[in-house]
């Protein structure tokens, strides 16, 4: 499904990623562990599309996206759910999961939407909270199902579990491991090599 040969990114002059070659096929869960500082999250925002590649290829259902925009890869099936979470703290949890699916009927937001829920119930308790008012892990949960919202058939997940108590570390890596029941590859990388 996913295919990187010989990818290299940059910052300036420096080299971040030499020629990193990696193969995620359809329906497995690949985690990526590494220390702070060592190219994980730049890894993932080259295969989304954010960070220009300096070399390499990148490769998604058999189409070459090295060189294809952010947009078009989320509207390919490829969608990131960034380290930090990024998740609009002014808007309400529903207003953040139409963020979601913004390319998307009405109709088959609420359906969507309801699934979200049934990954996790308590933002559905949420609905109409503002995001800033939700817990780090709750937030968390709203990343994740904000980035299912666009029904990705591939989900980049950065560092999940971080800054998060492992009570809710656990309920998190649950909701990854069942991603192959929504037809859902994943790449996820961690600093905890315990996640």
């Amino acid at each position: 499904m996913l295919q990187i040969e010989g990818l290299t990114s940059r910052y300036g002059r420096i080299e971040v990623l030499h020629e990193i070659d990696l193969e995620v096929q359809s329906g497995e869960i690949v985690s990526v562990v590494g220390a702070n500082g060592a190219g994980k999250t730049t890894l993932l925002r080259c295969l989304s599309g954010v960070q220009p590649v300096s070399g390499g290829k990148v490769t998604f259902r058999g189409s070459d996206i090295t060189t294809v925009p952010a947009h078009r890869r989320t509207a390919l099936g490829l969608t990131q759910s960034p380290e930090g979470r990024q998740i609009f703290t002014n808007l309400t949890v529903e207003e953040n999961l139409r963020l979601g699916a913004y390319l998307f009927s009405d109709e088959r937001v609420e359906k969507d939407m309801n699934d979200a829920f049934a990954l996790f119930p308590v933002l559905k308790e949420k609905r109409n909270l503002s995001a800033g008012d939700l817990s780090g892990g709750q937030q968390q949960m709203l990343a994740i199902a904000r980035a299912l919202m666009g029904r990705p058939s591939c989900l980049l997940l950065d560092e999940p579990s971080m800054g998060l108590a492992p009570i809710l570390v656990e309920q998190i890596l649950d909701v990854v491991k069942n991603l192959r029941d929504l037809n859902v590859t994943a790449l996820m990388v961690e600093q905890n090599a315990l996640a």
